[in-house]
């Protein structure tokens, strides 16, 4: 692919690029967002996710994306929601990602479900796991506060996607950079508080008595 070719097909990865990410933090929430923009003439929507536009689909994600806002912002309720849609949020993002290229051949379509669904995993684990950290602080303002920053970075995310696409990607290759340091940061964090809570003469490689 040229450069022509690259900066041409930059609107549709960058909308690749924010739902699958989108997807990571609030799946129903990005979905509602695209299809009521593409519903209101606002963005146009490739051929294969149209029906994100439709009536049924927008009444849908918009009741879950409502469920969602008060399910996430519950102590402890937040990472059991996360917990469950590892199974749903992941496949999700792929979906939608490979659906942008729907049009450009089975190859590109693979190529980006592979990517948008690591894009999806890469955001959703750095979300659950920040959640489940802040979760351990005994007041609920905190938690409060980081789904409302989630929130609102769906919605800025969504509409820099589609005003600013070359700059959004950029911030995208930033955020996962980003992600994988705080990834790290959170299974060292847990690595340090398993071996507190388990006693000496049980951890790994301790001597037997």
């Amino acid at each position: 692919m040229n450069l022509d070719a690259l900066i041409t097909h930059v609107p549709d990865l960058a909308l690749a690029a924010a739902l699958a990410w989108g997807a990571g933090l609030r799946l129903y929430l990005v979905v509602f967002l695209f299809g009521l923009a593409g519903l209101g003439g606002f963005w146009p929507l490739p051929e294969h996710l149209q029906v994100l536009s439709h009536p049924a689909v927008l009444a849908a994600s918009g009741f879950m994306a409502f469920v969602e806002l008060f399910a996430d912002k519950l102590p402890w309720l937040d990472s059991v929601w996360d917990a469950l849609h590892t199974l749903i949020r992941i496949p999700a993002g792929a979906a939608l990602a490979a659906a942008v290229f729907g049009d450009a051949g089975a190859a590109t379509a693979t190529a980006m479900a592979l990517l948008g669904g690591t894009l999806t995993a890469t955001t959703h684990f750095a979300k659950a796991g920040t959640r489940a950290a802040v979760n351990t602080s005994p007041e609920p303002f905190s938690n409060v506060a980081v789904s409302l920053a989630e929130d609102a970075l769906v919605v800025g995310g969504t509409w820099m996607a589609t005003q600013y696409p070359l700059l959004f990607l950029g911030l995208i290759a930033l955020f996962v950079l980003t992600a994988l340091l705080l990834l790290r940061m959170l299974v060292r964090g847990a690595r340090r508080m398993f071996s507190r809570t388990v006693p000496a003469g049980d951890r790994p490689g301790a001597p037997r008595r």
